[in-house]
């Protein structure tokens, strides 16, 4: 295995681009690491990119922050202003393993790992987060989080590109987000249902705007339109958020596994998404 740890953005991107084989960037490694001990996979390069200083910041940009790919949970976690603008998002990639993980692991890893329950990854879509993506030649993209998983494992990244950053853009206001998952135990475990919920509210306080996404019910992250329309122009009254769980629950398409029953995985995401809901409208209205 070859190991490279560029101080640049565009060496990293020159490494990959001209690379044969099995490749992975590593970021914290908490995901990577893991594969390789348990032979998952056996990459022929691994870019280390935690000595590129820009992966580390965390900087204001148009009302929003944007967060470098090697920024760990830890530090997000103590940013008051990615706090205050985005609870939801720091709460669930604070969820990301122990207090020792939170130290490495980082938010764009676990998009990028490509996990149907990556916790992050719900919160993020329903933020509105937008994915900084830098390939060879200098070629630079920006999508929706939504569109990075294509499929368990994997990204719509082509060969040669890599994440730069995610902007978590400038929160509306009277606007909230929250997360909500499912796991066995308490702490230190995989998502059997994850929902996360943003909201904005008219002056009036009648819901104006919602997105509702849920995770480890499909094989990406869903964006659920029906479950946010269920809740515009309502103020969260039990019907309306009656109707949400109802259309959380109809869009699931889960498998059976030893951690979840499809049953059990689509009563509880309709369960977590109203939950959410009520989380996020209450931080809406302060």
């Amino acid at each position: 295995m070859r190991y490279e740890a560029p101080s640049t953005i565009d060496q990293a991107v020159e490494i990959l681009s001209q690379a044969d084989g099995i490749t992975r960037v590593l970021a914290g490694g908490t995901d990577v690491i893991v594969q390789m001990r348990s032979g998952m996979v056996e990459p022929d390069l691994v870019v280390d990119i935690k000595r590129i200083d820009a992966m580390h910041e965390i900087t204001p940009e148009d009302g929003g922050f944007r967060v470098g790919a090697a920024v760990s949970g830890a530090q997000l976690g103590e940013h008051d202003g990615v706090k205050a603008l985005w609870p939801g998002v720091v709460e669930a990639t604070e969820l990301i393993g122990s207090t020792q993980v939170q130290g490495r692991a980082t938010m764009v890893g676990n998009l990028c790992n490509a996990s149907p329950a990556a916790d992050s990854v719900p919160a993020l879509v329903t933020a509105g987060a937008i994915v900084s993506i830098v390939g060879p030649g200098g070629a630079r993209r920006e999508i929706p989080a939504y569109e990075v998983t294509t499929g368990p494992g994997k990204t719509s990244l082509e060969k040669g590109e890599i994440v730069e950053s995610i902007l978590l853009p400038a929160r509306p206001a009277r606007s909230g987000d929250a997360y909500l998952r499912f796991i066995p135990r308490t702490e230190m475990d995989i998502a059997v249902v994850g929902a996360g919920v943003a909201l904005t509210l008219h002056p009036d306080g009648t819901c104006a705007e919602a997105k509702v996404a849920l995770g480890a019910v499909a094989e990406v992250v869903l964006l659920v339109e029906p479950a946010a329309s269920a809740i515009v122009g309502t103020r969260l009254e039990d019907e309306a958020l009656d109707a949400l769980a109802a259309a959380a629950s109809a869009a699931c398409r889960p498998i059976d596994d030893k951690r979840g029953t499809i049953e059990f995985r689509t009563k509880v995401a309709g369960v977590l998404a109203r939950r959410a809901a009520v989380i996020a409208h209450d931080r809406a209205r302060g």
